[in-house]
Order: C-alpha cells, then structure tokens, then sequence
C-alpha cells in the first residue's frame, strides 16, 4: 500500500510545470529582435549616408496688388477694336458710326466731326506725339501691332500719331497691301477720330496721321 508521503509526492509530480522552456525560448528571442532592429538601423544609415539636408528657405508672404478696374468704356473700345482688327469683319453699324473717306482713302473722318479737323489735321495742328512703323510686318502681326499701338496711346493720353505702312514698293507686283488694310483698319475703330494722308516731309503715301479720341477720366 503506498503511503501518504507517496501519494504527495506523485501528486507534486503531476501537477504542470511552469513552462521553463517557453520563457527561455522568448528570453531568446528578445536580443534576436534587438538585432535586428539595430541591423535596419544600420542599413538605413548606411541607405542615406549620402543624403544632404534640404536647407531651410527663408521665404517672406508679400501681398499682391489686385490690379485695378479699367473704366467699362475702355474695355468696350479696346474690345470692339482689337476684334475688329484681328478679324478683318466689317463694323456693325450698331456699334459705332462708320465715317467718310475722302480723296481716294487719302482722309478720313468720323461722322459727327466736321470737316474742319481734317484741315487742322493736314496743317500739323496737333504736334505728331507718337508713331508706328508696319514695315516689314505680315498682315496679322501689323493688326495687332497696330491695335496695341492705338489702345497704348489713348492710355497715356497721346492724341495725335503717325502709323507708317509704306508705299508698297517692295511688295509682289508693288501693290501697296499694307496701306488699304491699314487704313482700312483705322476707319473701323472708333476712338480714330479721323486721319489724314502725311505731308512728303513726314512720309507722304506712306504714312497716316491720325486724331484719336481722348480716353474717358
């Protein structure tokens, strides 16, 4: 019969053990995974050890003007213009009144203008302020240039200037092309007033002196 101090000693034996093993093992592992982590570390230096830091830039916020708002007729007559211009359309007779042209295209004047200004404008009696030279220009670089040129100058206020187109001399057949459509372009804006052929001195047949409105305050 086995005895009590047996039966105890069987009991202790079969009760389960705390698991040795298993904490070891994680006890093990623990420094595997510093390992690593450090061996990452390392490669990442290593990845970047040629890496230069971006340098701090010192920018500053600088507030922008907001541009200010051109009066509302400005706009509707360097609009109608410039779309007249690069077009080549015919004015509408809504938009503005057309004019006359007199001696063969040589002048120019807006309805509502007497006569008397293509007179003065013959004269020299507004000093010539400004001019533009088209030569050499091809028909849509000259539209442009010239709508630019006219708008420019009713903004600084100039009322009298000069556009040179040229005789034509050099062109196929000497048929002066710029001269018509300038011209031609000049009587479709209506802040021209009117013009008048230039004198020989200041051109001839080559050139155009031209009145143009004043810019609205």
């Amino acid at each position: 019969m086995a005895k009590l101090s047996d039966l105890k000693t069987l009991l202790a034996d079969a009760e389960p053990k705390p698991a040795t093993k298993t904490i070891v093992s994680a006890q093990r592992r623990e420094p595997e995974e510093g390992r690593k982590s450090t061996a990452e570390e390392i490669d990442l230096a290593v990845a970047f050890s040629d890496v230069t830091p971006l340098a701090p830039r010192n920018r500053s916020l600088r507030r922008v003007a907001r541009p200010s708002t051109a009066p509302a007729q400005r706009l509707a007559d360097e609009s109608a213009a410039l779309a007249a211009s690069r077009s080549g359309a015919e004015p509408s007779p809504h938009s503005w009144d057309i004019g006359q042209e007199f001696e063969g295209g040589q002048t120019f004047v807006r309805v509502g203008i007497g006569r008397d200004v293509l007179a003065k404008l013959r004269r020299g009696h507004w000093a010539v302020q400004a001019e533009i030279d088209l030569h050499g220009m091809t028909t849509i670089e000259a539209r442009d240039a010239l709508a630019q040129f006219l708008s420019a100058s009713r903004v600084r206020g100039w009322r009298c200037v000069r556009v040179i187109h040229g005789k034509g001399l050099t062109s196929p057949g000497r048929e002066p092309v710029l001269k018509g459509k300038t011209r031609k372009w000049l009587s479709q804006w209506d802040a021209v007033l009117a013009y008048s052929e230039a004198p020989r001195h200041a051109g001839g047949s080559g050139a155009v002196i031209v009145l143009l409105k004043a810019m609205a305050a």
